[in-house]
């Protein structure tokens, strides 16, 4: 069967956004003001928040579910009843960071996602993120192919990147979040595909998982030393960089690596 969609998730996937770096910085402001009563309590140091923490407990999950993740595996007391405020400074800080440009998109990803829409292949946005299309309005697709050197019919003058989805299910309220599948079905079904003719393009174990567990065909995009993450929670391939997949073999519904 070839693929007839592509769900892509957009933190990490397409776009390098200040998500890790709004978290820590609002979990490290929050015990330098709010919270100092239990800084002692917690045991709380701002080395203890890593880059390892914000992969397992953060990254791919809805805002709540990962900000209480996080706080939980981090000792802070009374984790439920801190988490709404933990995550609504924390939203104030990225839409300041995404205000001062505090990102970029991967080039990988989109001369990756140009060439599959370029396929006919049906593309559509599934982050858990609600702030996905604040990143994704500002990447401008036009200049970028241009300076790839690529013309393509789909492109037109102005276009951005949130221009180019066929759908958008990003920042919606599912029941459940990643690792549910729930977030990839909807997606799959706004393109009009099976789940079983989808590809989904995750950087997030838990992204993987809900792609699995939704019977998608699942790509692991490795960006921070964590392919073996990524291969267990079940990847049908890991790459580096969206550049090592091989085109041809998409083109005949395969997922495979590039020569």
């Amino acid at each position: 069967m070839s693929f007839a969609g592509a769900i892509f998730d957009v933190d990490g996937v397409l776009v390098e956004s200040p998500h890790e770096r709004a978290w820590i910085e609002t979990f490290n402001q929050l015990f330098d003001t709010e919270w100092q009563d239990i800084r002692q309590q917690a045991g709380y140091h701002p080395s203890r928040f890593t880059h390892e923490v914000y992969l397992e407990h953060v990254s791919g999950k809805p805002r709540l579910a990962g900000a209480e993740s996080a706080l939980v595996h981090l000792g802070v007391p009374d984790a439920a009843q801190r988490v709404h405020r933990y995550a609504e400074l924390k939203q104030h800080r990225i839409i300041a960071l995404i205000e001062q440009g505090e990102f970029e998109g991967f080039d990988d990803a989109l001369r990756f996602i140009l060439a599959v829409r370029d396929m006919g292949i049906r593309v559509a946005a599934a982050s858990s993120s609600k702030n996905a299309g604040l990143f994704l309005k500002q990447i401008r697709l036009d200049t970028f192919a241009a300076a790839q050197g690529k013309r393509y019919d789909f492109v037109s003058e102005g276009m951005s990147l949130l221009d180019l989805f066929d759908a958008d299910v990003s920042g919606r309220d599912f029941a459940q979040g990643k690792p549910h599948p729930e977030i990839f079905e909807t997606a799959a079904r706004e393109l009009g595909c099976s789940p079983e003719g989808c590809l989904v393009v995750e950087d997030a174990m838990s992204g993987i998982e809900a792609a699995k567990a939704g019977k998608m065909t699942a790509l692991g995009i490795a960006r921070h030393d964590d392919a073996d993450r990524l291969d267990d929670a079940g990847a049908d391939l890991v790459v580096t960089s969206l550049d090592d997949v091989s085109l041809e073999a998409l083109r005949a519904g395969r997922l495979e690596r590039g020569a």
